[in-house]
């Protein structure tokens, strides 16, 4: 009977794990297909499949023939349409405006309007020859605007004319050093890019060593109950909130950089770099320590035995022995610097440039995705989106390249 009762605990456990392994890989398979479909559509489809129409204080309007009474969301006319036909009463006469459809040389802009009564240009505000005193303006790239103003500007009537935005360039928005989402639809991200790397590479060059020469000093050189005392106090620092490192950054490091420096601003790369590596730290000397505490006393012994000191066993023998333990450190360190985004935030100064010098103003992946995401919609979001998939590539990159060197050091 007891022997029944485990078969069934098995067999239930069993069950019970496969079933968790399942749809725990089914949801992160969903998460990242949604993410990847979302972060690839900008670049082969296109905003809408229509011309949008939006009214402003316009209660009553024919548009193509069809009337529209008290229309609170878009018209939406067939992107193959060539004509657009305005009729709407305003006050006491009727206005009527026929605008034709034609396609544009220039590729960032897929259509152009040019109204049939006398204005060639419709983006130019201030344009004559719209009925009723109406003027046309341009306000954001693929948008056209409409105007007829009134004494008081919230009673202006205006008509906005949204157009399908163009599948984006992959080229252009890999490589490109313009961010401008709102208002020229332009999403370079190669600042950003640039920006993240240099930001997570000075963090590694400066806090891996500190790390490594920690984790050896606490693995081999403490006496046991100090280093456990040591190691409490740094595994309560891996888990400070990412916005105190990012305060600490703020209220220190970053008056300090700007006084050392005589800058105007201490918000700076070189800033984003320091608070980084002090973030990695506890990471990296945690998995690291624990590595290299891991490390047989047999092999301490020998490299003892043989006349080595202390130092050159730590060395030469323990630190070899512990390169796995030591290399998934860095890699996860190398993970939170890339991905980190609040601290980030607060000391980097978060200006879109491309960087000649660690004391200029940055911005990075994370940081564009968080502080626009809440305002953010149609193009711009989903090039949020597209954000997250390179920050994603970067870090299978870094991470693929880690483990290629240690490949490389445990078959030399």
């Amino acid at each position: 009977m007891p022997g029944l009762k485990r078969k069934t605990t098995d067999l239930f456990f069993r069950y019970l794990f496969t079933l968790t392994s399942f749809f725990s890989v089914l949801a992160l398979a969903a998460i990242l297909f949604f993410v990847f479909s979302q972060g690839m559509s900008p670049f082969f489809t296109s905003t809408s499949k229509s011309i949008q129409i939006v009214l402003q204080r316009i209660d009553n309007i024919r548009v193509n023939g069809t009337e529209y009474i008290n229309h609170s969301t878009f018209i939406e006319i067939p992107d193959n349409a060539s004509v657009i036909s305005l009729e709407f009463p305003m006050g006491d006469e009727n206005i009527s405006i026929n605008l034709n459809i034609s396609k544009d040389n220039n590729p960032d802009r897929v259509l152009s309007f040019v109204p049939v009564q006398g204005v060639a240009a419709p983006f130019i505000a201030g344009a004559e020859g719209i009925p009723g005193g109406g003027i046309v303006s341009n306000p954001e790239a693929y948008v056209y605007t409409i105007t007829w103003p009134a004494v008081v500007r919230a009673l202006e009537q205006r008509i906005h004319i949204i157009l399908p935005e163009p599948p984006y360039g992959f080229g252009k928005f890999i490589t490109g050093l313009d961010w401008s989402p709102s208002r020229n639809k332009v999403f370079g991200i190669f600042p950003m890019i640039a920006g993240t790397l240099f930001a997570a590479l000075g963090a590694i060059i400066i806090g891996v060593p500190i790390a490594l020469l920690c984790a050896v000093f606490m693995a081999e050189f403490l006496p046991v109950k100090i280093a456990a005392f040591v190691r409490s106090g740094i595994e309560l620092l891996a888990g400070i909130p990412s916005v105190v490192y990012g305060f600490f950054g703020l209220m220190v490091m970053v008056p300090a950089v700007k006084n050392i420096f005589n800058l105007p601003s201490g918000n700076t790369l070189l800033s984003a770099i320091i608070v980084l590596a002090v973030m990695i730290l506890p990471t990296v000397i945690t998995i690291s320590e624990t590595s290299l505490r891991a490390v047989p006393l047999a092999n301490r012994e020998a490299s003892l035995s043989l006349g080595a000191s202390k130092m050159q066993t730590s060395w030469r023998v323990v630190l070899p022995h512990a390169h796995s333990g030591v290399i998934a450190g860095i890699i996860l360190g190398i993970s939170r610097a890339v991905g980190e985004t609040m601290a980030v935030i607060l000391v980097a100064g978060n200006s879109p440039q491309l960087v000649n010098s660690p004391l200029e103003s940055v911005r990075t992946l994370t940081a564009t995705i968080a502080m626009e995401m809440g305002y953010a919609s149609g193009r711009h979001s989903e090039m949020l989106f597209s954000i997250g998939v390179i920050l994603f590539v970067i870090i299978l990159i870094l991470n693929s390249i880690i483990l290629w060197m240690r490949k490389d050091l445990e078959t030399a």
